[in-house]
């Protein structure tokens, strides 16, 4: 249940693009900006208000209800406010804001908004800290961080997606994320190290080169297993140790590339 897998200038495999430099940041209370979108929604289009109120209830009852308990306010409030359906293909846009991963093709998918929500929870994002996010996928969990921290670095292995994650974070503003097509296995050594890192893609193992770009005291969240038997873990880097916790089974896609052949 999650995105996909893992943007190119003239070096396909390590040139970053960068989005225009402006940021989107998420700062008033999230219940306030709910009750704010539905009463500006009598001025857009009914498209935009049949949106708007889909995002309201998907928080409302996907998130914040008390049988899921995602409680921080922030990440509530990034929820609220990026719109899942401009990442997700057309076609799919109806299906949008309901309980599921969707596809995105090449045999990827955006995630069920809950397991974003709670990956991001899990991270504990901070406003001053760089995030290295591996599988860009659609775009929606680098849009989600970009309002939460300083910087946003997204490595996508497929790079036709990674093209259109870049054009659709480009066009919606999120100037502080990075994407770039390559290896996710390898991590983006020359940005490191790390606050935090997200993987969105499920190894075996965790990946060497990821472990070693992450800050002292840094966190990691990444899914970790074979397909059908896969654990969503927190690590946290404490010296030379990894402490690691399970906190969700979960599906996700496998890892490819150098992970695929260890």
């Amino acid at each position: 249940m999650s995105e996909k897998t893992h943007p190119p200038a003239p070096d396909p495999a390590a040139m970053p693009w960068q989005a225009p430099k402006q940021r989107r940041r998420f700062a008033a209370p999230w219940r306030a900006l709910l009750s704010t979108l539905l009463l500006v929604t009598h001025a857009a289009g009914a498209a935009d208000m049949d949106y708007n109120r889909a995002r309201m209830r998907m928080v409302a009852e996907q998130l914040s209800a008390s049988t899921r308990g995602i409680s921080n306010p922030a990440v509530l409030e990034a929820m609220a406010t990026v719109p899942r359906h401009e990442f997700v293909p057309a076609q799919f846009r109806r299906y949008a804001y309901d309980d599921r991963p969707l596809p995105i093709g090449y045999a990827q998918t955006i995630s069920q908004p809950y397991v974003v929500a709670f990956m991001t929870e899990k991270l504990e994002p901070q406003a001053n800290e760089r995030v290295l996010e591996i599988g860009t996928g659609s775009g929606y969990q680098a849009a989600i961080l970009a309002g939460l921290v300083s910087a946003v670095y997204s490595i996508e292995i497929v790079e036709p997606l990674a093209v259109r994650a870049q054009g659709d974070l480009a066009r919606l503003g999120y100037g502080n994320v990075s994407v770039r097509h390559g290896d996710g296995y390898l991590g983006w050594p020359e940005a490191a190290p790390f606050d935090a890192i997200i993987v969105t893609c499920a190894p075996d193992h965790v990946p060497q080169p990821l472990i070693d770009q992450l800050k002292e005291g840094g966190r990691m969240v990444i899914p970790v297993g074979e397909l059908d038997d896969q654990n969503l873990y927190l690590l946290r880097k404490r010296g030379k140790a990894l402490q690691r916790e399970a906190i969700l089974p979960v599906r996700f896609v496998p890892m490819t590339g150098t992970a695929s052949r260890r």
